[in-house]
């Protein structure tokens, strides 16, 4: 294996749980919502990161009121400091310029600090910021699958729109306890939405957005009937079943897209003819993870309505990657539908790798822990990611998931996607199944396989909290190249501690990072704050809650809108003020606010040892197999490189060996018994010479 760097630097109801009454206010609010987040920077104080703030005073020291007189000439000494430094006096037109411009994602921090953290208000900040999206699409845009926030325009995917973006933010909608806006999807929804329609969509964006968002409403709906409530989606109401329906609709509709010689899904799917299309680029070719992360929708669908054909289409698909025996478990990013095997040698797990890795370990957890199979099958890739692709910054050994463009044996790309951010968070997720560090320990399940994974997703959450520090704006961009030694480091050159990421411009830290112009924009993808909600959840850090903060800052200053528009993309994080791009991504409503709001939210609040999310961030709970479901394969044997071993069976092959032994025996003895016989002959023509000769 080359590790050289390339020339060339991504139904049924249950109780209501009282956690869910915290969640927000049921009032449809429009009014000062941009002035309260206009505003709400000029109050907030220092988080605490210790146990005490910075100011704290010992419990021993006399109040107060003990010590007038130092306290009365401690007060006028700061009033005439004041106004010899001009506060009482008017401002300046450079200073009131200042201070109507300035959007410093850092002056919150230079407040005073707080004996507590108000992780509650927080949360409410981030629905703020939520409800301005959602009222400037509804107001804008309102049943358009594309939102464009600077020209306040929408646009169609379909005929007749597929709901993208209403769909796509149900479940946030309810974990935020937006009633009234809820209750117009839904009427949205019963009285437009229609995917009987003669288009072609592509398959893997609408299971994960569209089918996702309606299996995960259901979930919600029914399984917590106080989160959000609404009489029309009650038990015995006409409206009861509207979420799956829907879904079930759908999902019966994409299933041609399976119908390929293989079983592996066409890139595309036409929603009327039910006809499966291959990719129009990549010589047909589907991508290989939009074909791998089909299956958590379409298993729990089949949970719930019991047809265990949603179950068997996306298994068969898991079975034919797997029966390629990639090395070390690491796939190309592309595979045929028609003969299921790859194309190419380009290995990554940012765009076209990503959710097949998130997949294998979430299909585990989602049917608790009874399909060992993708245990098995994420515990081999991890290992493949560490041998092949975790290498380290030079200076300042931030950990690196690279890419090999020309397979294992070639040389090893250091760029990292933004999309590869959510695999920290998912490899704490699997080391132990969503429970905390605490929880594993006194349950004596915390070994040094699980230690050894956490360490890498600290690592590796650095790195991509790194990618946020070192711009101008504190977003990250699409994509970061790292300077890298050469040949490049390899774990087993390890360990490595990285720097520390100290502020300033100039800090020395940010040398390895390389951001290119065209990779500068920044789309508000959530991977990272994914991350950062996983990493709060299964260490118990407020580190990571605090840098969320900072995070979500940042996109409040730079991407909210004037006026009611709400939020925006960006073309350069590089830059301040940022150029902005005309369009909001549906993710940032079913996303990245929503990994926010959970960061930010209790630990009790949907709990991670009882739901699974998909790649869309959309929740489903954890079952057990039942209705004859179940793992309906097997994986063919490995070798020590994990690929495929020898077809033949391991008996078939031991009785060769003992037949071949054998047949050298009994050609050993025949051979021994004719020589023996030449000698006795040779022996016996001697005497008879000798007879003579005495004769």
């Amino acid at each position: 294996m080359s590790f050289s760097a390339s020339g060339n630097v991504n139904g049924h109801r249950h109780p209501h749980d009282a956690s869910w009454g915290s969640a927000g206010q049921n009032a449809y609010t429009k009014s000062n919502i941009g002035a309260k987040l206009d505003g709400y920077f000029d109050k907030k104080e220092l988080p605490m990161y210790k146990d005490k703030p910075y100011n704290y005073a010992s419990s021993r020291r006399k109040p107060w009121y003990q010590k007038w007189r130092f306290t009365f000439a401690v007060i006028l000494s700061l009033l005439g400091l004041l106004y010899w430094v001009g506060l009482f006096s008017p401002p300046t037109k450079a200073t009131a310029r200042v201070k109507e411009t300035s959007k410093s994602t850092w002056s919150w921090m230079n407040k005073p600090g707080a004996a507590k953290v108000d992780w509650d208000g927080r949360r409410e900040k981030v629905k703020e910021a939520f409800m301005r999206s959602w009222d400037g699409y509804e107001k804008y845009a309102w049943g358009y699958d594309q939102y464009a926030p600077l020209s306040k325009r929408g646009s169609q995917m379909t005929p007749g729109g597929m709901g993208w973006i209403i769909v796509d933010a149900l479940d946030t909608l309810m974990i935020m306890n937006l009633t009234s806006r809820l209750s117009h999807a839904r009427e949205w929804m019963s009285t437009t939405l229609n995917y009987d329609q003669d288009q072609e969509v592509n398959t893997f964006e609408t299971t994960i957005r569209m089918l996702g968002g309606l299996l995960s409403a259901h979930y919600l709906s029914t399984t917590f009937p106080d989160m959000a409530p609404l009489a029309d989606d009650d038990q015995g109401a006409p409206g009861e079943d509207l979420y799956l329906e829907k879904a079930t609709d759908l999902a019966d509709r994409l299933l041609g897209a399976f119908e390929s010689d293989s079983g592996v899904p066409f890139a595309s799917v036409n929603l009327k003819t039910l006809k499966g299309i291959p990719s129009h680029a990549d010589n047909g070719a589907s991508s290989t993870a939009e074909a791998t992360s089909l299956q958590l929708e379409f298993k729990y669908l089949a949970m719930l309505t019991g047809e265990k054909d949603y179950w068997s289409k996306v298994e068969r698909v898991m079975q034919i990657v797997d029966d390629n025996g990639m090395e070390d478990g690491l796939l190309p990013i592309f595979i045929y539908a028609h003969d299921g095997t790859f194309k190419g040698a380009n290995i990554r797990l940012g765009s076209r790798g990503d959710s097949y890795y998130e997949y294998l370990i979430k299909q585990y957890l989602q049917t608790s822990n009874e399909e060992p199979t993708y245990l098995d099958m994420w515990n081999q890739a991890l290992a493949g990611v560490r041998k092949h692709l975790i290498t380290y910054s030079k200076k300042s050994h931030f950990t690196i998931i690279a890419e090999r463009p020309n397979g294992l044996e070639a040389s090893l790309q250091p760029k990292m996607d933004h999309l590869v951010c959510f695999m920290p968070g998912t490899i704490a997720l699997a080391a132990i199944g969503g429970k905390t560090v605490a929880e594993a320990k006194k349950a004596g399940k915390w070994g040094k396989k699980e230690q050894a994974d956490l360490d890498l997703a600290i690592e590796l959450t650095k790195t991509c909290w790194g990618m946020y520090k070192t711009t101008a704006t504190g977003l990250a961009p699409e994509i970061t190249y790292f300077e890298v030694d050469n040949p490049p480091k390899s774990e087993a050159d390890g360990p490595f501690r990285s720097a520390e990421l100290v502020p300033g411009a100039s800090a020395e830290w940010k040398d390895d990072f390389v951001i290119k112009s065209q990779d500068a924009h920044n789309l508000q993808r959530p991977e990272t704050v994914e991350t950062l909600f996983y990493m709060w959840r299964i260490t118990g850090d407020d580190m990571y809650r605090e840098w969320g903060w900072e995070m979500f800052n940042s996109f409040v200053n730079y991407t909210r809108l004037e006026g009611d528009a709400g939020f925006t993309s960006l073309s350069s994080v590089l830059e301040v003020p940022p150029p902005t791009r005309d369009n909001m991504e549906s993710f940032w409503l079913a996303e990245t606010l929503k990994y926010f709001y959970l960061l930010f939210s209790p630990t009790d609040f949907l709990p991670l040892d009882t739901i699974v999310l998909n790649t869309e961030a959309h929740i489903f709970p954890r079952f057990k197999l039942i209705r004859g479901l179940k793992t309906g394969w097997e994986r063919k044997p490995r070798d020590k490189d994990g690929k495929v071993a020898s077809e033949r069976k391991p008996h078939e092959g031991k009785e060769k060996v003992s037949e071949s032994k054998a047949s050298r025996v009994e050609k050993g003895k025949d051979a021994k018994e004719t020589k023996d016989a030449e000698e006795k002959g040779k022996e016996k023509e001697k005497e008879k010479e000798k007879e003579k000769g005495v004769l």
